[in-house]
């Protein structure tokens, strides 16, 4: 057997739009790991900051209040940009870059293709794998 409905290219798409529509999911997946990595750094961030807290807390039993003191007016629960903790940094890129690229993304499929996805790679596994063998199936439960 091969691909289902939704991993067949509709008829009248040429290879262009397909591979264009590839080259746009692709960059959305790297946005996608940007976001994950904008979300570790989120909490590495807050993490940072708690811990500092134990830190000048303990600096501050061991009987350095000054030096605890300086860390807690410069640096505790400290904006990392101007203005933001970075739940705003999160916020504004989740609500912006993201959700627009999601959005244009989305529709982009929805115009050319009815919404299909990953049409390029559907493609790919077809002319790359042994048809008839066993883990070479087009899709689950094909024999």
């Amino acid at each position: 057997m091969g691909p289902s409905e939704e991993h067949t290219r509709p008829d009248g798409i040429d290879d262009l739009t397909v591979e264009a529509l590839g080259n746009i999911s692709e960059a959305l997946e790297a946005v996608e790991i940007a976001r994950g990595h904008l979300y570790a750094f989120h909490r590495l961030s807050g993490t940072a900051d708690f811990t500092l807290g134990r830190g000048v807390q303990q600096l501050r039993e061991a009987g350095h209040g000054d030096l605890a003191d300086r860390f807690e007016r410069e640096l505790v629960g400290r904006n990392v940009l101007d203005g933001r903790w970075t739940f705003q940094i999160v916020e504004e890129y989740d609500d912006g870059y993201y959700a627009l690229f999601k959005s244009l993304e989305a529709s982009a499929r929805d115009e050319l293709v009815g919404g299909r996805r990953h049409l390029y790679e559907a493609e790919l596994k077809e002319a790359r794998r042994t048809h008839g063998r066993p883990g070479h199936e087009a899709e689950p439960g094909d024999d």
